[in-house]
Parts: C-alpha cells; structure tokens; sequence
C-alpha cells in the first residue's frame, strides 16, 4: 500500500478545530486491515484559522497515516498495544535474554500491562492511563513488581518512538507510586539458625550449614556435584546452577561461577558425608543415578540421584521447620539476607560483598543488609557516652585533655588581652624609633 494523497476534511466543534481523514487500520479482532474514518485534534480557534488547521491536518495525514508496515497495518495508530508488544517489542529485546527469563518478562508483561492495554490504539495511551494504572498496582503488587512494570512500560513505548509508531513518549515521565508495599525484611539471629540446624538430619544440616555459612543462592547449591569439591584446598568450584528442572552452565552475574572458601570443619563433614552417601547407595539395589564415587554425582541428590527442586525443598523443609520453631519466615533468601546483615561485625563490607559474590557493594549494603534495633541502640548509647564522659576525649573515643570549664574559659580569655595589647604599644614605639634613626 502506497502513501496517502487525500487532504481530509476539517470543522469546528466548540473552540477546537477537528480534523477527519480515512486510514486503512489493522482490526485487532480479524487481524484484518479495514478503512476508518480517522480523527485529530488541531487546534483552537483563536490560534489558527481554518486554512491552517486544513495546512496542518494535511501534515497530520503524513505522519498519522501514509506509511505501511508491509504486513497489512499501517505506523502509527492502526495497531494495537498488544500487537505491538508482540510483534515489534519482544522480537527486539528477547534475543538478549536467556530462555527462563524470557518466559518471566513475558508472563509479567503480560499479566500487568498487556491484559489492561491490549486491545487499546497504541496513540491513544497517553500519561494519565499509564499513571493510574501503576498507581492502582502498588496497591495490591510488591515494590519490586511496581518497579519493574514501570521500567517495561517505559521501555515499551521508548521503542515505539524509536520504530516511529507514535511520534510522543507518554510513559516517559511516569512516576513511582509514593507509597509502595514494603519488601520482605526479615532477619534472624545467630539463635534462631543454629535452632534451625539443631533440629534436622545430617543430610539437611550439612547442606543448610554450607547454606548459612556462604550464603549460596539455591540455584548454586542444588546444582553442587563431587567434582566441585577440593577437599584439600577447603573450596568449592561453582561450575553449575539448577532452574526448573534443568541444568545451567551459567548463573545469575558473571561472579556467580567462580571456586569459594568454606570451612575445614565443613570440608570434613562433606567427606563424611560422601562416605555415607557411598554406603546407602552400595546397599540400594534400584539405584540409577551417579554415585558418591562419581565425579558427576550431585552433593545432595534426590531420591534417584538428582538434583533436589529448590522449590519443593523450601515447602517441605524451611517451611516446616519455621513453624515448628515459630520463626517468623524462613526461605532461602531470608538466609542469604541474614548472613549479609550479621557477617558486618565479621569482616567488612568489600568482605560481605565477596561472600554473596555482589557485583556491586550496593547490592549489598542497600538490599540485604538490614538494620537491628539492638545494633541502633548499642551506637546511640556509645555515641551518648562519649558526649557525657567526665575526662572529655578524643574524636577516636581515646582519653584527651580535660576541658576547661566556662568560667575559667572566660578567665583565660581576658588574661590573654592585655599582653597583646601591651605587646602592639612596644611593636609601634619600636618601629617610631627605627623610622627617627
């Protein structure tokens, strides 16, 4: 289909001047092109005359209506949102995204922004609709959901600019809802953990141990085999994560897969462990997965010598053992979460970033590291006794000279007049002398 020559048509309704022309439009329904009667708001009257608003409807009719996609719908206001995301958004962005993240941001997209926009004219979103959409997520969504559908939503219509589908960002300056739900928070103590692995077996402790001592995402850890192991060396190679059912040779940052220190106990009692493993898979006569023997063999296998799901893990065990000792949430994250928060007093914080393998220390100061109310009230006590000590002190909390009170501050200060004021005379009589000479 060629560009369009017609010029339209224009009237007055009210003080405005409305502009009307047809246009072939894809119907999102048949997926059919079909001809409609266009129209544009052009003005007011005492802006422009009727001959400029026809001048300018003319100008609209270019860039609202001449250009073909070459797939029966034409640029700019013939398609719809969920065409667009579709067949011009994902095609474009999914190429630099691995498989299971795709089927994330497409289940999200989807859910929070196409199942509202879809069949709405992509020109015909504006700000308002956008803003009060976001506004009516945070409501019932988390912090980071909101976030994220507010940074695809600015995506996609930034890429509809770029293709020159609609010629004005109305997501450009959306704002974040002001008061969005708290994220997760929780912390537990060194308490409430060595609880926690006081109550299970061998095979669930060790694995929490190595859990609550490095701080692995459940990805890493189920995805562990025999062959990461250097018992000699007390490390672990992470060559390997785990992801709904499948095995990945990459994880999360580019960090992720690297060897990590654990601890000469631990490494001891994997080894223990493996001996186990070794025996009871010798007894099995239905045993068909790769043994402790085997390099290949997962650390913590399943029942048939595969890798646990992390999922199912979390509901059988963590979820258990949180209720069984009342504990006010336990996953792996809040694991993580606490390591982060409690390992400050143990090492820095370049330290604490290396344990959770950050690739920024921001990462880990500003979201897993939380602050503890007995830690708030330690600082402002130390700060106070500082202020009230009697010998005074140094800015380091170290002894210093005592300071001088008030009075004999003042006392000092008119003592220390007079001889300046003598030594000034003596200065001027001096120089009198020397100039007479």
């Amino acid at each position: 289909m060629g560009n369009s020559h017609q010029k339209g048509w224009v009237r007055l309704r009210g003080k405005k001047w409305y502009g009307y022309f047809r246009r072939t439009e894809l119907d999102p329904e048949t997926n059919q092109s079909k001809l409609n009667v266009a129209q544009v708001i052009l003005g007011s009257k005492p802006e422009m005359s009727k001959y400029e608003a026809r001048e300018k409807l003319e100008r609209e009719i270019v860039r609202l209506g001449g250009q073909s996609t070459g797939d029966q719908s034409v640029v700019n206001g013939s398609v719809t949102f969920e065409w667009f995301v579709n067949n011009r958004y994902l095609p474009v962005k999914e190429a630099d995204w691995r498989e299971e993240t795709a089927k994330v941001k497409k289940h999200l997209i989807q859910a929070d922004l196409v199942d509202t926009f879809g069949d709405a004219r992509l020109e015909n979103i504006d700000k308002f609709s956008l803003q009060t959409h976001l506004n009516r997520l945070a409501q019932t969504r988390s912090r980071d959901r909101v976030l994220q559908v507010r940074a695809y939503m600015q995506a996609i219509f930034a890429e509809a600019v770029d293709q020159d589908f609609i010629g004005k960002d109305p997501a450009r300056t959306i704002k974040v809802p002001a008061h969005l739900k708290e994220t997760d928070k929780t912390v537990l103590s060194w308490d409430q953990l060595r609880a926690v692995l006081s109550k299970l077996e061998r095979r669930d402790r060790i694995l929490l141990e190595l859990e609550m001592t490095n701080a692995l995402r459940p990805s890493e850890l189920f995805g562990l085999k025999w062959k990461c192991l250097d018992p000699s060396a007390s490390s672990i190679k992470i060559e390997e994560t785990t992801y709904k059912g499948k095995i990945r040779p990459w994880g999360k940052t580019k960090g992720s897969l690297t060897t990590i220190p654990i601890a000469s106990d631990l490494t001891e009692e994997l080894q223990a462990w493996r001996e186990q493993c070794r025996e009871e898979q010798r007894r099995k006569k239905h045993w068909h997965g790769p043994t402790a023997d085997d390099p290949e063999g997962f650390i913590f296998p399943g029942r048939n010598g595969g890798f646990i799901d992390s999922g199912n893990y979390r509901k059988r065990v963590l979820h258990r053992f949180a209720q069984e000792l009342e504990l006010p949430k336990l996953t792996f994250q809040v694991i993580r979460r606490t390591v982060a928060t409690l390992a400050r007093k143990k090492g820095d914080i370049k330290d604490v970033q290396g344990v959770l393998r950050h690739s920024r220390t921001a990462t880990t100061t500003d979201v897993y590291m939380q602050e503890l109310p007995e830690g708030v009230r330690a600082t402002v006590n130390s700060i106070h006794q500082e202020l009230t000590q009697k010998s005074g002190g140094t800015d380091d909390g170290g002894p210093g000279p005592s300071r001088p009170s008030v009075k004999r501050a003042k006392v000092l200060s008119f003592s220390t007049r007079k001889p300046v004021r003598q030594a000034a005379v003596e200065k001027g009589k001096s120089e009198a002398v020397f100039a007479g000479r």
